[in-house]
């Protein structure tokens, strides 16, 4: 196996990065989040996918419920793996505002209701109305 030469001295689009660094799914979805001028660089708001970055620029821009603060170590040549996405950046979000969010919704601490469950809720739904 060869290790993709990662790029330092260059600049690179904003959206590209950003996906290649894995923090969007589609490099659509990035560029959507720049032109809506939701992504700030070094301190700057940008409106255009189209800015160029590079090592040393710090990206702060909302993903999920949180807001996060990145800077920039590298410029990858490919979107590959996450260990080698997670090589190009440094994250300065403070960890007090990681957020843990549980996967789910729980039913009462129990997890979903059996059919059994279901069943009985469904019963009791048409007492109610009588």
């Amino acid at each position: 196996m060869q290790q993709q030469d990662i790029n330092t001295d260059a600049r690179a689009r904003i959206d590209k990065w950003l996906w290649h660094a894995r923090f969007f799914k589609t490099r659509g979805l990035s560029a959507k989040l720049v032109s809506g001028g939701h992504v700030r660089v070094n301190g700057d708001k940008i409106a255009k996918a189209a800015h160029s970055v590079g090592p040393g620029d710090v990206l702060t821009f909302p993903q999920a419920r949180q807001v996060r603060v990145i800077r920039i170590l590298a410029l990858g040549a490919r979107r590959g793996p996450a260990a080698e996405a997670q090589a190009l950046y440094e994250d300065l979000t403070p960890p007090a505002e990681r957020l843990n969010v549980p996967a789910g919704p729980k039913y009462e601490g129990k997890g979903r209701p059996t059919k059994r469950d279901r069943r009985k809720l469904d019963l009791n739904r048409r007492d109610a109305l009588d």
